[in-house]
């Protein structure tokens, strides 16, 4: 993985993103290859930024290794 001075992660409103972050779904997404929904306002806690720039990893219900988009994201402060 690159250096985080390299990748500027930010989620829908612009505000820049760290691992270990907490951020909330903004709408509801279905989740490819099951049949789950992550909710509008689900908490995610602890998140991990990877390479590309507008994707991070997490663990939502269970479900490990998740990639979500940042534009469907909100951090919390």
């Amino acid at each position: 993985m690159a250096d985080e001075e390299d990748i500027l992660v930010k989620d829908c409103n612009g505000t820049r993103l760290n691992d270990g972050d907490t951020v909330h779904v903004i709408k509801d997404l279905k989740v490819k290859g099951t049949s789950s929904v992550i909710k509008q306002g689900t908490k995610i806690k602890g998140i991990r930024l990877t390479d590309v720039v507008d994707e991070i990893e997490c663990r939502v219900e269970g479900i490990k290794g998740l990639i979500l988009k940042t534009q469907f994201l909100k951090r919390v402060n």
